[in-house]
Formats: structure tokens, sequence, C-alpha cells
């Protein structure tokens, strides 16, 4: 325990007072911050799963689910959950991809490719239980993911109720009965040069959640897929930045003041 204690003081001296893209970018920072944070496991009928957890100095606070992009829980996924937690949140970083983690687009493929998507709504759930039954944790959860991770933020969000989502790029619903489980509302980062998660997708995601009645925010930056990650060759610096006050700005709304 004191080994770890002086593992985690030397992390955060690390990466205090840093801005996040700058901790983000650089692996050797990245990997200071995901060491502050704890791994935590739970117990689902396809067998166990982890996720890693970082607690704010102040509690009960609201709780932020983090889904990962395809490449898997790394560095950078963790970094942002430490960020929430300086920011007041308890923030969970979640595993779909069972402890892998790909480095090329090949490998993350494949990995999405054996996503089973029964068990990863199944480990979504559960983990939204274990954060409301948190001692650490108020009643307000919000989900966060980008790009097949912002997917998931909207799936994890209909298969149980949180109080708020967040979509980065991700891929959207059009069907007003689908969404119509919703509870909170959502908040969404587009590219205007994706061709994937294109114009099109999020108008129909748009005219279904009025049609739903379901409230919604959309911001659309000038950039592509995935401009939000800085390790990237499609970063967008301004767009990342003011994507994530946004963001903050939707979870103080949503979840409340940060502790």
């Amino acid at each position: 325990m004191v080994a770890r204690r002086a593992v985690v003081k030397s992390a955060l001296s690390a990466v205090a007072g840093l801005p996040l893209a700058a901790v983000l970018a650089d692996p050797r920072l990245a990997r200071a911050a995901a060491e502050t944070l704890e791994t935590v496991s739970i117990n689902t009928s396809h067998g166990p799963v982890s996720a890693a957890l970082a607690v704010p100095g102040e509690t009960p606070a609201g709780a932020v689910l983090l889904i990962h992009e395809w490449w898997g829980l790394n560095d950078q996924i963790k970094a942002v959950a430490a960020e929430l937690a300086r920011e007041g949140y308890v923030a969970l970083a979640v595993d779909l991809m069972g402890g892998q983690v790909a480095t090329t687009p090949e490998q993350a493929r494949a990995q999405v490719q054996a996503l089973v998507p029964e068990e990863a709504t199944e480990t979504l759930v559960a983990w939204v239980d274990w954060l409301r039954a948190h001692p650490a944790t108020t009643d307000r959860i919000a989900t966060l993911g980008w790009c097949l991770g912002g997917g998931w933020s909207l799936n994890a969000s209909l298969a149980t109720p949180v109080e708020g989502t967040v979509i980065y790029y991700g891929r959207l619903s059009d069907d007003p009965a689908v969404l119509a489980s919703l509870r909170g509302p959502v908040l969404g980062h587009f590219g205007t040069e994706d061709q994937f998660i294109d114009r099109p997708m999020v108008e129909g995601f748009e005219a279904a959640m009025q049609q739903a009645g379901k409230a919604y925010e959309i911001h659309w930056y000038e950039a592509n897929h995935a401009f939000a990650n800085p390790t990237g060759d499609r970063y967008d610096e301004a767009d990342a930045q003011q994507a994530w006050q946004r963001t903050l700005d939707f979870l103080r709304e949503t979840l409340g003041p940060p502790a």
C-alpha cells in the first residue's frame, strides 16, 4: 500500500497543472496520469470485467462512465478519467476489450469484430449499477465515449437510465421508439469532414430525438473523425478544447456542481 501511494504521488506530481491535451499527447504523461487510477472488477454472466476508477478529493460526487475508442482502454482514456476526477467527478473508465489494447488499425478492427453486443451491453449496465451503489457517488451518472465508445455511450444510456449522455463522433440511432427510453439529455460532438459519422446520420438522430421528445445538443466542428484525439493525425486542438469545455459545462448541468 505504501509503494502504491508513492507511485500515485509521483504520477500526480508529473501531470499537476498541465492541460489535458498536453497529457494526452505525451505517452509518458498519459501513463503517469493512468497510474493514479485504481483497477476494479466485477462479475457478469460472461465472466469478470474490469475498469479503472478515479475518485476526487471530495465526495460524494456525480459519476461519469467513460467508454474507450476501438483501441481499447489505453492510457489516454485513463488520463481523461484522471482529469475528470480533478474536476470533481467520480470517473470510471470501462474495458470492453478484455484487457486488450490495440496499436494498429488492423488489431483494433479485429477487437471490434470480436465484441459481442449483448455482452458489452450487460457490462455497461453492470458498471452503471456499480457506480450508483458506490459510496463515493451521488445518484447522478453520465456516460461519455469517443468513436466506438461514443456509440456505446448512447447504447448504455438506452439500456439503463442515466442523467446525461456525451457522444464524440459515435454511431447514432434514428429510431424514435428506441430513443424514447432515454432519461437525460444528450450532448454530441461531430466533425463536418467525417465520412463515417456524417451529417445525414446526425440529422436522422436529431429528427428522431425531436419526435421522441428528448433533449439534445449537437455541435459541429470544422474537423474530421477523431478530432479530439491528440495522438492521431486528425487532431484539431482548438476544436478539441472547445468540445471539452462544452462537455464539462454539460456535466455540471446534468450532474450538478463538482464536489
